[in-house]
């Protein structure tokens, strides 16, 4: 048997308030949303005057990228470069903004963000999480 690394409330909150520093230094409003390895929401933050849609958008990127342990990046990526029968496939956001935590080369969570530019979205994610620095990660 294998032992396994989760996120802590410490780490969660850690993420959570290293991205909205980030999405607030930069005046993006935004819904975030912190998920752990089982698709678990663990943190849901939506800033004042924030679209209520971007709360569905942010769930579903942050579960898109843990269940196929990549970025949502990397999804809307394939479907641009013309394979749009992915659009088919049985995830639910492919639009960037939706970021794996992974530590130690395992998954153990996921940041999804929406509410403004898809590229602003996923920066604001590795915002988060790269408040776990190699030593604090689970």
């Amino acid at each position: 048997m294998r032992s396994k690394l989760v996120l802590t409330d410490d780490d969660v909150r850690k993420m959570a308030a290293a991205a909205e520093a980030h999405a607030a230094s930069n005046q993006w409003h935004v819904t975030i949303a912190i998920f752990d390895e089982g698709g678990h929401l663990l943190y849901l933050h939506r800033g004042d005057g924030v679209a209520a849609s971007t709360v569905e958008m942010a769930i579903g990127k942050g579960r898109t990228a843990l269940l196929g342990r990549r970025e949502t990046k990397v999804y809307e990526d394939i479907i641009k470069q013309g394979r749009t029968a992915f659009l088919s496939a049985p995830l639910v956001a492919m639009v960037e903004g939706g970021v794996p935590i992974i530590a130690n080369g395992e998954v153990v969570g996921s940041i999804g963000v929406s509410g403004v530019k898809s590229e602003q979205d996923a920066s604001i994610a590795r915002a988060g999480i790269a408040a776990l620095d190699e030593t604090q990660k689970p």
